[in-house]
């Protein structure tokens, strides 16, 4: 019998979801327009030996020079990056519009340009727009060049004549190739013109920074492959009604991916903040029910971060659950646990959850911190002045020690903190005192600040008969 030929299926480009028929959403990952026609395979070519590009050496011949980290002068920036700008590095900026993304970009491309020669490709703007945002914020260089394109191939002309050490392009998916089929910002488009600025930020070893969009979601706009293309990944965040900005790695081949670096944003540019300590706690006279502090570790940078919490009746079949800057189902674990544990009559009220001063808090160390703002909420309670709670919560209502203690206790101790709140086991053995249940230890024996006392605790019933 005649064999029949295969039947040629669709493929997601994000996700590589197959269909036996194009359909205009993803069936895996939900995303429009990234299922495309693949080719039947009629058989396995084989390909033959080309010209490479340079010849294969021993690990311990290849110079390590060429990947060393140069500074952009931004030194919140720096932090992030792991160091500064590797040459030959792609880098991707994501952000909400309007965060300030181009306002940091054109502060660092200046700084750059005092050593440097630097292009800034913008595609959403015209040059006097950018220009005009120079001179607010005094980023005219001799060396930093400025082209306004929006197609690809007048864009690596204007590579090929300025020869930039930096490349940076605002944004991405206003860039266009002749090559491709759709329209700018498409998947297809957007594809394309991110593997010709990698394949050309490596060629001439030239680092490139690219501006991305996101989607409403928050995520970043565009194929996935778009993330895996590049070196480093970075999220802008923040509140545009506030002036703090905050930039995060979310991927990054040259350093760490749990450094932030904090931003002031304001009419005269961009400034890094060395010090965030103390932006995301409230400012009181005296003690008000529903709050706690915390201290959160962002890489090797402790934050003490205020937790606060309120708690209403409500005559609502369905109590509402809001969290803001929280992981919302954490947070309803740890009602759970409050409720079950404690007996806490949450049934019928709505809770409120939130963090201040725009700060996301993923840490486990915040657990304790939520458990006592909402229960001290719900009692109409205020706790202690001066208390720091750190510790996470399991569902049997026990206390998990959490790392970097001292490094946390150390910095609200400096920030006038006087007691912690910590899980049983926290501290070494040789630095404590038991007292029963508890040990109390004075920070001075153990190298904190006089005056700071150390409570530990079993559970979340123990901790909660410390602090009333």
């Amino acid at each position: 019998m005649a064999k029949t030929a295969p039947k040629p299926g669709y493929r997601c480009a994000e996700c590589g979801w197959r269909s036996p028929k194009w359909v205009g959403r993803c069936g895996e990952c939900q995303a429009w327009g990234t299922v495309d026609e693949e080719g039947a395979r009629a058989g396995v070519n084989v390909v033959q030996a080309g010209a490479t590009t340079a010849p294969a050496l021993p690990i311990g011949n290849v110079k390590a020079e060429v990947a060393i980290a140069r500074t952009t002068g931004v030194s919140e920036l720096d932090r992030v990056l792991g160091g500064g700008l590797v040459p030959g590095a792609v880098v991707l900026l994501a952000g909400e519009p309007g965060i300030g993304k181009s306002t940091l970009l054109l502060e660092a491309a200046a700084r750059i340009a005092e050593r440097d020669t630097v292009l800034y490709v913008t595609g959403e703007e015209s040059a006097a727009q950018v220009r005009l945002r120079g001179d607010r914020i005094g980023a005219i260089r001799d060396r930093l060049y400025l082209a306004a394109e929006t197609e690809l191939s007048a864009l690596v002309a204007h590579v090929e004549k300025v020869q930039p050490q930096l490349l940076v392009v605002d944004s991405v998916q206003t860039i266009g190739s002749a090559q491709a089929t759709g329209v700018p910002g498409g998947v297809t488009q957007v594809r394309e013109v991110a593997a010709n600025l990698v394949r050309l930020a490596k060629e001439r070893n030239m680092a490139t920074v690219l501006v991305g969009h996101v989607t409403k979601e928050g995520s970043i706009a565009g194929p996935r492959t778009l993330e895996h293309l590049v070196d480093v990944v970075l999220n802008f965040e923040g509140d545009r009604h506030s002036r703090l900005r905050m930039v995060r790695a979310i991927k990054n081949r040259f350093g760490p991916t749990d450094e932030v670096g904090c931003f002031d944003l304001h009419e005269r540019g961009i400034e890094g903040i060395t010090d965030p300590s103390g932006l995301f706690v409230s400012r009181r006279s005296s003690p008000v029910p529903g709050t706690c502090v915390t201290v959160t570790v962002e890489g090797t940078r402790p934050l003490p971060a205020e937790v606060q919490a309120l708690v209403a009746r409500t005559e609502a079949q369905q109590p509402r659950r809001t969290s803001s800057g929280l992981d919302t189902y954490r947070v309803q674990m740890i009602l759970a646990v409050l409720e079950r544990r404690l007996n806490a009559k949450l049934g019928g009220c709505d809770v409120f959850t939130a963090t201040v001063g725009g700060i996301k808090l993923a840490d486990p160390a915040v657990d304790l911190s939520v458990m006592l703002a909402v229960a001290s909420a719900a009692g109409d309670k205020p706790l202690p002045a001066g208390l720091v709670a750190l510790g996470e919560v399991g569902l049997a209502g026990e206390l998990r020690p959490v790392k970097d203690v001292r490094r946390r206790l150390s910095e609200a101790a400096r920030l006038g903190f006087r007691r912690g709140l910590v899980p049983a086991g926290s501290l070494d053995e040789g630095t404590r005192k038991r007292d029963g249940q508890r040990s109390l230890v004075p920070v001075g024996s153990v190298t904190f600040a006089p005056g700071f006392e150390v409570v530990e605790a079993e559970n979340v019933w123990d901790a909660l008969t410390h602090v009333t």
